[in-house]
């Protein structure tokens, strides 16, 4: 018996839905990420409402870091709704 040709066989597609469970837990866990005293992503954020002021590179790093999740969350949402 031989195996069928993988060309001719295709998986079912993707509920699209579940295409925002990577993005969804990489922004509740790294974007959130350390939990207290209050998120990275949320100092940062109030840090540059307030000026920025002696904002370091590495603070810059920081808030990309933990920003990109989020990001990445909503590049996918925007790409599942106009699919939609």
């Amino acid at each position: 018996m031989t195996d069928p040709d993988p060309d001719t066989t295709s998986a079912p597609a993707p509920n699209p839905a579940s295409r925002l469970l990577v993005p969804a837990a990489a922004a509740a866990t790294l974007g959130l990420a350390p939990f207290r005293p209050q998120p990275h992503v949320v100092e940062k954020l109030r840090w540059i409402a307030s000026g920025a002021d002696g904002m370091a590179a590495l603070d810059w790093f920081d808030l990309a870091m933990h920003g990109a999740p989020w990001v990445w969350l909503a590049v996918e949402v925007v790409l599942w709704l106009r699919r939609r």
